[in-house]
């Protein structure tokens, strides 16, 4: 007899599931489903169905879940496994940078890979009140953990949508920076026109619409235009790295996240862009994220 998850978890002996029961159904139901991250995600949604903590799961293992508590449960196991929703979505948050974010399916949910961007861009920052944009903010994540690390930048977050934009200011409001980051809606670079900036920080769409087909289902759940970009997923990492220079000040930053495989056509697009001092950063997983480049110190026919 194959789980099903709209039984999910049923039995019945008439003594009530324990919290180490329920963990250990679910994480072999999300395994047989093919979800790779089965006991994490089972513990994420326990732990948000019983109004409670992943740490407090372990102090009741043996602690009896009544049906009534089980009932909530039972449909965000149904929808995970059913639906492929992800757990960031399911329970309305997701930490990043040690930042609790509200996320939704009108944002790309945070990933720990973007933690290599912020590092980047915290290490490549220059004192004295440094001016910061984002583009492409989502749901902040970026400007938030800048904004949390360094009190003194004055940080600008574009995005073209306006859904992400309200839940980006949302989160500032709720973690205290809402008065340190001005949120602006636009494309690109167009919508701090006029401006110039120390650091210019992206984690744009950098998917190819090709292989759509082949990525995980989870994906589905998320915006599109925040994911997939064309000429293989390079068109917003050309465009950012050949415009650049118009937006930094002599001495700025240009950091972009992208996939492993499209190091060296954004290091070449970074060069045809004027930018110098190019260099390419791994993330945890020992795999190239995160390319930065350079605007020259000196301005343009300076000696």
């Amino acid at each position: 007899m194959t789980r099903a998850a709209v039984d999910a978890p049923a039995r019945p002996e008439r003594r009530a599931w324990t919290v180490l029961e329920l963990l250990r159904w679910t994480t072999a139901h999300f395994a047989e489903r093919g979800i790779e991250t089965a006991r994490l995600d089972a513990e994420c949604l326990l732990a948000h169905a019983l109004g409670s903590s992943r740490l407090r799961l372990y102090l009741d293992y043996d602690k009896p879940i009544a049906e009534s508590e089980r009932a909530g449960f039972r449909e965000l196991v149904r929808r995970r496994a059913g639906e492929r929703i992800p757990v960031s979505q399911l329970v309305g948050r997701k930490e990043f940078w040690s930042l609790p974010l509200r996320v939704t399916r009108e944002v790309l949910t945070p990933r720990p890979e973007t933690e290599t961007l912020v590092a980047a861009a915290l290490e490549l920052l220059p004192e004295g009140a440094p001016r910061v944009l984002d583009v492409g903010t989502g749901s902040g994540a970026i400007a938030l953990a800048i904004a949390h690390e360094r009190p003194d930048a004055r940080i600008t977050a574009t995005d073209v949508s306006e859904e992400a934009l309200k839940l980006a200011q949302q989160n500032a409001e709720e973690l205290g920076m809402a008065e340190r980051i001005a949120f602006v809606a636009g494309d690109a670079f167009e919508a701090a026109r006029g401006a110039r900036f120390d650091l210019v920080v992206s984690n744009p769409p950098y998917l190819d619409p090709a292989g759509a087909a082949g990525l995980p289902p989870e994906l589905r759940h998320e915006p599109a235009q925040a994911l997939f970009s064309g000429e293989g997923g390079l068109a917003m990492l050309r465009r950012l790295a050949a415009g650049a220079a118009q937006w930094l000040e002599p001495g700025g930053v240009l950091a972009l996240e992208h996939a492993p495989d499209q190091a060296a056509e954004v290091a070449d697009a970074c060069r045809l862009g004027g930018l110098t001092e190019i260099a390419t950063r791994r993330d945890l997983g020992g795999k190239p994220r995160v390319t930065t480049a350079r605007l020259d110190r000196s301005p343009a026919g300076e000696v």
